[in-house]
């Protein structure tokens, strides 16, 4: 109870803060003054995860390891961002109410997987959501942003709409609106087959339109015209969420036909959205790209009923991407910047790459016998291995170092990655119904994907390559409405300053 009242009394305050810096009179220095104020409510969480009783319920709210884990990560991600906004974003006509805005957008995004009431979470599933489009929507007088984000309210507003139906649904078949009352084993035994497949096929909807899952994949790939801190916030933390929703509501999925579909789903957008990336040029475009395809893996391992594996997918992933947003003005050439590449690839050294990559995936599949989704995590394993042992020839000088710093990554993976399992698996539902049609459908896809692409690189000639390579690209613009040659509210502003003189 206290954990929680000092949490609430935190946010509480960085609120009032944020809403404070809306009012003109208020220096603009204050800023710095409510970032760092920021600090306060991922203490308090940090504090409640360590030393907050895990197995209590009070009132609309539960406390477990993994709510205050996700409270934490999302707070201090957004603090962190918004200390990267104080420079990035300083002289915006609506510099104010960016920090506005993301207070809000990130503080509700914190508390939403803390709550225990199914109408709590329908609500704060939205607000972020919502807060999300009002970022998106500050520079109203350039076109591409206001169609992105009319675009981005369309998808939203069904996802939502999934979610509430299959709330009001849940609530109507067991009687209960307490999140765990409702997915007790009890309650779910009573509920019909044909119930538990509706629910589980709205909550597959309502969590793979934020993600931008195909088909829906349209409003995030339209989203790169947002300002660089919006899409971190966008691509660590929001569209991620679709996975903590399928996590919270695992005892409904459980060998149900909706796994199959959201692993063909998830299959074609890692298909789909690897390919945007590679054949895209503008850099933010294919981190969005990226992003498809990482959160595809997300609900594979969802689908699979891997679901400690899901949520530290989406926590690394968070953390990678946003850092690879804030950095993206790295990428920009600099003068006298050069990298010796080498100009042959030798077969000896490919094939051995190949042999590294099965030995690996070879020996991940024997170490985790019991383990939900361990054909899909050697494949990736044994393919990531094997793509990065390939990329080391690129470098003609250097690849020793590379080579350690590749053993060094894996090592401090390994360790992040057994850390985090220890921490959550308590927290997060085991699912003992792992669908194996499901598991087969999405390592045969991948695989399939993975192996034409091997012979489309070797045939870049032929017809069918020319084909699907304009079809990526094609898949991978934004529609003509979204696009401007200029950004023609400069030239307004210009032209009314020369008026103002």
């Amino acid at each position: 109870m206290v954990w929680f009242i000092l949490l609430f009394t935190a946010v509480g305050i960085v609120f009032i803060s944020s809403l404070l810096l809306l009012d003109r009179r208020v220096p603009l220095c204050y800023v710095r003054v409510h970032v760092g104020v920021m600090v306060l409510p991922a203490a308090v969480a940090l504090a409640g995860l360590v030393f907050a009783n895990h197995h209590v319920t009070v009132g609309l709210w539960r406390s477990d390891m993994l709510g205050w884990f996700m409270a934490l990560f999302i707070l201090a991600l957004g603090w962190m961002i918004e200390r990267f906004c104080l420079r990035y974003l300083y002289g915006d006509r609506v510099y104010r109410k960016y920090f506005t805005l993301l207070t809000f957008t990130v503080g509700i995004a914190a508390l939403t997987w803390l709550s225990d009431d199914i109408r709590l979470l329908i609500l704060f599933w939205e607000l972020p959501l919502l807060g999300l489009t009002k970022l998106t929507r500050l520079k109203k007088e350039w076109r591409p942003a206001r169609m992105a984000a009319a675009r981005m309210a369309s998808a939203f507003s069904l996802s939502w709409l999934a979610l509430f139906i299959a709330g009001l649904w849940l609530w109507n078949a067991t009687g209960h609106w307490r999140l765990s009352f409702a997915l007790s084993t009890e309650s779910i035994r009573h509920l019909e087959w044909w119930e538990k497949t509706g629910m589980s096929m709205l909550l597959v909807l309502a969590a793979i339109v934020p993600a931008g899952q195909w088909p829906f994949q349209r409003w995030l790939l339209e989203s790169a015209v947002t300002p660089t801190p919006v899409s971190a916030v966008m691509h660590a933390g929001l569209v991620n969420a679709g996975g903590l929703l399928l996590t919270r509501f695992a005892p409904l999925l459980n060998g149900d036909v909706s796994q199959m579909l959201l692993a063909v789903f998830a299959s074609i957008s890692v298909l789909v959205g690897t390919g945007i990336s590679f054949v895209q040029v503008d850099y933010k475009r294919q981190l969005v790209a990226s992003t498809m395809a990482q959160m595809g893996l997300m609900f594979i391992q969802c689908a699979l009923g891997a679901y400690v594996a899901a949520v530290i997918h989406l926590v690394l992933h968070g953390m990678f991407k946003a850092t690879l947003f804030l950095q993206s003005g790295s990428v920009v050439p600099r003068p006298n910047q050069t990298i010796r590449l080498s100009q042959s690839l030798s077969r000896t050294w490919r094939f051995t790459g190949v042999v590294v990559g099965f030995v690996a995936g070879g020996i991940i599949l024997l170490m985790s016998p019991e383990e939900n989704a361990k054909w899909l995590s050697s494949l990736i394993l044994g393919w990531t291995l094997a793509f990065a042992w390939e990329r080391l020839a690129v470098f003609k000088d250097g690849r020793i170092i590379v080579l350690f710093g590749l053993v060094g990554a894996v090592f401090v993976s390994g360790t992040v990655h057994g850390g985090l399992m220890m921490l959550l698996h308590k927290a997060v539902p085991l699912s003992s119904n792992t669908s194996v049609a499901a598991e087969a459908i999405a390592v045969l896809m991948l695989a399939a994907g993975g192996l034409a692409s091997i012979w489309l690189s070797a045939h870049r000639s032929s017809e069918l390559f020319a084909r699907l390579y304009m079809q990526l690209v094609h898949m991978g613009e934004p529609r003509l409405e979204s696009m401007e040659s200029h950004p023609r509210y400069l030239d307004d502003y210009l032209q009314k300053e020369v008026v103002n003189r």
